[in-house]
């Protein structure tokens, strides 16, 4: 969160001077990164602060910070229609540099907004997991993650990545693309560079060339199209579910992987990724988790256990999220899945935080296994 960290002491500060442009530098607690402030312009959501800055960002190359490297300039944060692919970015809650690759439209279940009268119906006592969702359409991003940020983005369990089924013939049940994420739109603070690489990842060059007569100046080769057109079934982004307890809010976005045989019989894989974001002010910490899979072959299996991947994360203002993604098999093609985070206060008390229903679908055309890097 150095990133937002550095937001809020700039707009402080910035509030202290007239309108004229100014240009000052500010450091923190974490002198790896710096700004420099040009004129008014963005908002910060991670640090809930609407003065906005136009900003240019900074990165050491050492740990003292005493050698800076320039980074770009922020543009104006898209309110209507999409980023393109080779927009680059910050991601406003995590902090990170990245790079677009290509959109996602997405149905957006949101439990925390209220249908109207007129198309609500009466819910029996319990019955909230029940209550029907409208889904609206909401753009999300494939993007790759600077791995120079990788090991600072502390507030996750690792670096975000894509995993996929491998081979039949491959003894490995699993494999991994590091460095790829998905986006919300509102996630994106877009900036420009004039670097020819700006982004560290070894797809970057592979999938992207600089192009100075474009705008952004990053056009997708080839092997980014036909790379995403041969996934296309396992990096689908179609449904993200989202409900908030008590200030807590869980967004789940799952994804189908494929079907595997195993002793006779079919195992159907996905992964599922959580994101936790605490939008009070109070510091909490998740505890235990509580899952409830029902599966279409009629079984309904609960699991229990301490923290999320062997972690119990902390939110709290300055680090206000969580994410991470996990993995479940059924013996059918479809099934069901919900639950509860138990979340701890500071004062020891407790509460649940209900992880909002999501299904489990298979793809009806479940064609060639993943590529994963064949070009």
């Amino acid at each position: 969160m150095a990133a937002c960290a550095l937001r809020r002491g700039l707009l402080s500060t910035v509030s202290k001077y007239n309108k004229k442009p100014t240009q000052r530098l500010l450091s923190v607690l974490d002198s790896s990164s710096v700004f420099e402030v040009n004129r008014p312009r963005l908002q910060c959501r991670a640090c809930g602060l609407a003065s906005g800055v136009q900003q240019r960002r900074f990165m050491s190359s050492r740990p003292e910070g005493k050698i800076l490297e320039t980074v770009g300039v922020f543009e104006a944060v898209k309110q209507h229609g999409k980023y393109e692919t080779g927009q680059l970015f910050l991601h406003s809650v995590f902090g990170y540099r990245g790079i677009v690759l290509f959109p996602w439209h997405a149905r957006l279940y949101d439990r925390d907004i209220t249908p109207p009268m007129s198309d609500s119906k009466p819910e029996p006592p319990g019955a909230h997991g029940s209550k029907e969702v409208k889904g609206k359409t909401h753009t999300y991003y494939q993007v790759l993650i600077d791995t120079r940020d990788c090991p600072h983005i502390s507030q996750r369990s690792q670096t975000e990545a894509v995993t996929f089924l491998a081979n039949h013939d491959d003894s490995r049940a699993l494999y991994a693309i590091p460095g790829l994420d998905y986006v919300s739109h509102e996630d994106i603070l877009p900036y420009n560079s004039t670097e020819q690489a700006p982004i560290q990842h070894e797809l970057f060059e592979r999938f992207l060339m600089y192009n100075p007569a474009k705008s952004p100046p990053f056009t997708p080769r080839d092997t980014l199209k036909a790379w995403q057109e041969k996934n296309h079934p396992w990096l689908e982004l179609s449904d993200v579910h989202r409900e908030t307890t008590e200030n807590i809010r869980v967004t789940v976005i799952p994804f189908y992987m494929g079907m595997r045989e195993a002793q006779n019989s079919h195992v159907y894989w996905w992964r599922y990724c959580i994101r936790l974001e605490n939008m009070g002010s109070e510091v909490v910490q998740l505890r235990e988790r509580h899952w409830r899979i029902f599966s279409l072959s009629g079984t309904l299996e609960t699991v229990r256990g301490r923290g999320v991947v062997g972690r119990e994360p902390v939110l709290s203002k300055e680090q206000p999220a969580f994410q991470y993604s996990s993995h479940v098999s059924l013996q059918a093609p479809s099934g069901h899945m919900w639950g509860t985070f138990r979340i701890e206060r500071t004062d020891g008390s407790h509460f649940d935080v209900r992880i909002p229903p999501f299904s489990l679908e298979s793809n009806k055309d479940d064609k060639a296994p993943p590529a994963g890097y064949t070009f």
